[in-house]
């Protein structure tokens, strides 16, 4: 009789704990969040083994306590919604993510995703920049020319949809961006710099309007610095030496071509890009097609 009266009891607390209903539930970590950022869920749900998470941005995720990656600013609202059988809860909460102080791009490439910082030391070529980007001029454009240890170069039109074997790296929008030199930004590794013509026909130095290229470059020895500052008759900060010998870069390029920005994430895609095999001309043999976003 007591097993029986045992079992009894356990029975209908093991069919209420069967079909209790879920309840959805989350946390993130509060605090300065600024686009882009790189977000974990802590996932505290009771009673569910299946969930949906749709974050906002047109994203969604089945894991259970997933990491999720706000590109923009904005307002969004994160929902949760926790199963078990045919029962579900939903939780949501809204998360705020702020604007940069900076002005940041992202350039998508099949290689990977650059994210680069543009200098407000050079308004003019940044401010070019940035309405290339969001007229969406440099979409589907190329890296036209790859030179392994140089650099990555893009932003001619003529390379949208061009036919295979095809010369490459004359097009620009009809117009040019006066020089802005700037001492403290130079050719190091990830460096986003303008294109332009020759001395002969540009004495001035005057920058490509579309044009761009990011640097790769080498490691450079103090003695390649010391012969690059004689011939140009200006010096490096200790700072700048140890970034040209450590990381690497193009410093004979430094008071020729325009510098405004600076790759701050994916570096390691610079590489990628320019280890691919190419063709006359510099031009890759497989495209290398681009998609380039301001980040808000």
């Amino acid at each position: 009789m007591k097993l029986n009266y045992v079992l009894g009891l356990i029975i209908p607390v093991l069919l209420l704990i069967g079909c209790a209903k879920p309840i959805a539930q989350f946390t993130v970590a509060e605090g300065d969040n600024v686009a882009p950022i790189k977000m974990k869920f802590e996932n505290t749900s009771e009673n569910a083994v299946e969930y949906m998470w749709v974050f906002g941005d047109g994203d969604t995720s089945i894991s259970e306590a997933p990491f999720h990656t706000f590109k923009t600013s904005g307002t969004y609202e994160v929902k949760l919604i926790a199963k078990k059988g045919k029962k579900s809860n939903i939780f949501t909460k809204t998360l705020e993510i702020k604007e940069p102080a900076k002005c940041f791009v992202e350039v998508e490439t099949d290689f990977g995703t650059m994210t680069i910082l543009l200098y407000d030391d050079t308004p003019k070529h940044r401010d070019n920049f940035l309405k290339l980007v969001e007229d969406g001029y440099l979409n589907d454009l190329l890296f036209h020319r790859v030179i392994n240890g140089f650099m990555i170069q893009g932003g001619d039109p003529e390379s949208r949809n061009a036919k295979p074997g095809i010369p490459l790296g004359r097009g620009g929008p009809g117009y040019t961006i006066p020089a802005e030199f700037v001492d403290t930004l130079i050719h190091v590794k990830g460096a986003l710099a303008a294109a332009r013509q020759g001395d002969g026909a540009n004495p001035k130095k005057a920058s490509s309007g579309s044009q761009f290229y990011i640097v790769q470059g080498r490691p450079v020895t103090d003695a390649q610095l010391n012969q690059i500052e004689n011939r140009g008759g200006y010096k490096y900060t200790s700072a700048q030496r140890e970034q040209y010998k450590t990381i690497g870069g193009v410093p004979f390029l430094d008071r020729a071509y325009t510098v405004f920005g600076q790759v701050v994430k994916g570096l390691d895609v610079i590489d990628k890009i320019a280890a691919t095999k190419t063709q006359a001309g510099d031009r890759p043999e497989k495209d290398v097609k681009m998609k380039v976003t301001v980040v808000k």
